[in-house]
């Protein structure tokens, strides 16, 4: 298992054209092992830039990432990414999209099909071992990408808008996957969303984002997801705490959204 530390990040793009973009100004997080945390913020704010640091896959302008104690130069093992869409081999069966990274890692192949049928029975995938990815729908195919990154065994999960394609109903039933395995596995999370409604529920702890450039400007503990390991999730969301958090922070993010489209209609 891994923590993660975020030391005074910043991220500037240079344009093609000359010009620069500043995505990320002295960010600076500490997450203990183990939490789940939702960062939220309006279009602009550097969410997914900030994730991809995380991952290993951008070098930040300046500062750091710390995951286990270790410092982030690219991507590891240790680290498991899960995206919008899931990434999956299309041309492989279910069963084989999981257990491409045991199969990688060597791994002994009882050992490694003991292992995918265990993570296809959690997430509800047990019968469809030897079916075609593409034969899924969108939901069934996100569940094979949790089942993936999980076979991996990495201490920290992130995860890129993993639910955003899915249709309401589908979405709801997912987040209550997400959230069994995280209390499940112990994982730490980090969960980049554009619904309100999912950061809240999802998320032990809130990371509010605001823009030009990217910085964090609220930071929050929750108590949704808790009570939603123990309760319905629509229990939970029509609750009046739940309703008045989530009133609260929509403000926030549509006061942001009006000043950056006020901005932009100035620049015009």
């Amino acid at each position: 298992m891994a923590g993660i530390r975020i030391e005074d990040l910043s991220m500037v793009y240079t344009l093609p054209g000359g010009g620069s973009v500043r995505a990320l100004e002295h960010v600076a997080l500490d997450i203990p092992e183990g939490q789940m945390v939702a960062i939220l913020g309006p279009s602009g704010c550097g969410k997914t830039t900030l994730l991809n640091i995380v991952a290993g896959f951008l070098k930040p302008t300046s500062g750091a990432v710390v995951v286990g104690g270790r410092r982030v130069t690219g991507p590891g093992a240790e680290r498991g990414m899960v995206f919008q869409q899931g990434a999956l081999f299309e041309w492989m069966s279910v069963a084989e999209n999981v257990g491409f990274g045991p199969r990688m890692a060597g791994r002994a192949r009882r050992e490694a099909d003991a292992l995918v049928a265990e993570l296809l029975r959690r997430v509800g995938l047990g019968g469809f071992a030897d079916t075609p990815v593409y034969r899924l729908s969108g939901g069934m195919q996100q569940r094979v990408a949790l089942a993936r990154c999980l076979a991996n065994d990495p201490g920290v999960i992130l995860m890129d808008e993993p639910l955003g394609a899915l249709d309401a109903l589908t979405r709801e039933r997912m987040q209550g996957l997400v959230l069994r395995l995280w209390k499940e596995t112990g994982k730490t999370i980090v969960l980049i969303t554009h619904s309100v409604e999912e950061a809240l529920f999802l998320g032990e702890r809130l990371i509010v984002m605001a823009p030009r450039p990217g910085r964090v400007i609220r930071d929050m503990a929750l108590p949704f997801a808790e009570m939603a390991l123990r309760t319905e999730a629509r229990t939970v969301k029509a609750s009046a705490d739940f309703v008045q958090v989530r009133e609260e922070v929509l403000s926030m993010i549509w006061s942001m959204e009006e000043e950056i489209m006020g901005g932009a209609q100035d620049v015009t």
